[in-house]
C-alpha cells in the first residue's frame, strides 16, 4: 500500500507553527520579492483571495480584511518539511518526498491493517512533533493516492483509503484532475472521447498509440486500474538531465560585480544540488534578463519583457566542485554584462548531467579526488552539521544587496541561532 502525506496550506502552516497568533486569521505567503499570493489559510480562501493576486492590490485593503502577510521563508519551510520526512520515517523506511510538502509512504503491512487508523496516527505524529496539519490518502499506485489525498483532505478525519474497485469515484474525477495530466494535455485527451478518470483507465493500449499519446499516458491508464507503474515514477531525481536556479533580483542590477556575485551564488546552490543527486555536469548555460528602461513604468513593469541573454560554457571536465564551476561561469558574465543596462533577473542551468561514477577521465584522474572536490565535500559537510550557508565562497558576496526583497520575513528559529525563541519564566 501507498500513503500520500500532503501537508495542508504548508507554508501558512509553517508560519504559525512559531506564530499561535496567526491561528483563525487570514494568512497569505507571498512568492519572490513579495509579488503575489502563493499559500492562502482557509480564512484567507473564504475572502475570495485567489492564488496569484498581486500583493499591491491587496495591500490597501489588508487592515479591512485582517489580512496579515508574510514573505517565503524557504529556509523554515525546508527545515520543516526534511522534519516530517524524519518523521515518516517512523512509520516505514520507503519515504520518497516528492515535493516540499508531499511525500511517498511505502508500507508493507498484514493483511487486515486498519489503514484508515494508520492514517489517523500519522496525522496525530506529525501535528504532535512538527506542529503541521496534512491530509493522508492510501492506495495501491501512486497515481491513486493522490486521488485518494485530495478526497481525504476534505474529510473531517483528513484520511481516505481507496476502495477495492475505484471506478465510481473516478467517474466523478475530470481527467484534467488526475495526477500528470495538464491543461493541454487535457485537451487532446478531451478530443479524443475521454472526458473522466473512470473512461481513461478502461482504455486499451492502442488507444494511446492510434491518438499519438506518450508512453507515460498509458502508465497513468494502468495507475489508475491499480496497477503500479513504476518506469513511470515522475519523482526519479536520481539522475536529472540538468539543474537549475534563478531568482529575480530586489532591486536592479547594474553592476557587473553585483551580476558576479548573483551568479556566484545561484552557481553554488546549483553545484550543491548536483552533489546531493551524485553526478556531475559537463557545462552551463549562464543567464541574464534586463528590466524596463528608465521611463517605461518602472523595472518590474511585466508590460515591458526583454528576452533573456545567456552563454554556454563548457567545463575543461565533468564536475560538481563548485570552484570550478565558478572558475567556469565567471568569464561568461562579463560577456553578458553591458554598462548602463539594468538587469532583473540572472540564473545557471547546469546541463550534460551523468552519473558521478561513470565521468572518470583516463588522463585527468578521479573528479572526486581534486582539491575543489574535497573543498566542497567539506563546506557540504560543515552546512549539513551547522546548517545551510554556515560556509560559502567568498565570490557568492556577504552583503547581496541584491538579494530578493523580502520585507515581511518571518524569523528562522529552526536554523538561525539569532532567532532562537526564548522561554520567560
Amino acid at each position: 500500500m501507498i500513503a500520500l502525506v500532503d501537508a495542508n496550506n504548508f507554508y501558512v502552516s509553517c508560519e504559525r507553527v512559531f506564530d499561535p497568533r496567526l491561528e483563525g486569521r487570514p494568512v497569505a505567503v507571498l512568492s519572490n520579492n513579495d509579488g503575489c499570493v502563493i499559500s492562502r489559510s482557509a480564512e484567507c480562501k473564504a475572502l475570495g483571495i485567489e492564488m496569484g493576486t498581486p500583493y499591491f492590490r491587496l495591500r490597501e485593503s489588508a487592515r479591512r480584511l485582517g489580512l496579515v502577510f508574510r514573505s517565503s521563508n524557504y529556509e523554515l519551510y525546508g527545515d520543516l518539511s526534511a522534519r516530517i520526512v524524519q518523521t515518516l520515517g517512523t512509520f516505514s523506511p520507503d519515504v520518497e518526498q516528492y515535493s516540499i510538502d508531499e511525500a511517498f509512504l511505502h508500507l508493507s503491512l498484514p493483511a487486515g491493517t486498519d489503514w484508515a487508523a494508520l492514517g489517523a496516527e500519522i496525522r496525530a505524529r506529525i501535528l504532535r512533533w512538527v506542529g503541521i496539519p496534512c491530509g493522508v490518502g492510501f492506495a495501491p499506485t501512486r497515481t491513486l493516492a493522490k486521488i485518494a489525498n485530495h478526497i481525504g483532505k476534505k474529510r473531517p478525519g483528513g484520511v481516505f483509503v481507496m476502495p477495492g474497485d475505484p471506478a465510481p469515484l473516478l467517474a466523478n474525477l475530470p481527467v484534467e484532475e488526475v495526477w500528470g495530466v495538464g491543461r493541454r494535455l487535457a485537451g487532446r485527451i478531451r478530443r479524443a472521447g475521454v472526458s473522466d478518470a473512470r473512461t481513461l483507465a478502461t482504455r486499451p493500449p492502442e488507444f494511446f498509440r492510434r491518438h499519438r499519446f506518450a508512453v507515460t499516458l498509458e502508465r497513468t491508464a494502468l495507475e489508475l486500474r491499480g496497477v503500479p507503474a513504476t518506469d513511470a515514477d515522475p519523482m526519479d531525481r536520481e539522475n536529472p538531465q540538468s539543474i537549475n536556479v534563478s531568482r529575480m533580483f530586489g532591486r536592479p542590477v547594474t553592476e557587473l560585480p553585483d551580476l558576479e556575485e548573483a551568479l556566484a551564488a545561484h552557481a553554488s546552490a546549483a553545484a550543491e544540488k548536483l552533489r546531493r543527486a551524485r553526478s556531475v555536469a559537463a557545462g552551463a548555460n549562464v543567464y541574464v534578463q534586463e528590466c524596463a528602461p528608465p521611463g517605461t513604468g518602472g523595472w518590474g513593469d511585466r508590460a515591458w519583457w526583454t528576452p533573456f541573454l545567456a552563454a554556454t560554457v563548457a567545463f575543461p571536465a565533468p564536475t560538481a566542485a563548485t570552484p570550478a564551476i565558478l572558475a567556469a561561469i565567471r568569464p561568461a558574465a562579463a560577456r553578458l554584462f553591458a554598462k548602463g543596462r539594468r538587469y532583473r533577473r540572472a540564473g545557471v542551468l547546469l546541463c550534460g548531467i551523468e552519473p558521478a561514477g561513470g565521468a572518470a577521465d583516463l588522463f585527468a584522474g578521479d573528479p572526486s579526488q581534486t582539491r575543489e572536490a574535497k573543498l566542497s565535500a567539506a563546506l557540504d559537510a560543515v552546512n549539513a552539521k551547522f546548517g545551510r550557508g554556515t560556509v560559502f565562497l567568498a565570490a557568492s558576496g556577504t552583503k547581496r544587496p541584491w538579494r530578493m526583497k523580502r520585507d515581511l520575513l518571518s524569523p528562522c528559529p529552526t536554523t538561525r541561532w539569532s532567532d532562537l525563541l526564548v522561554a520567560k519564566c
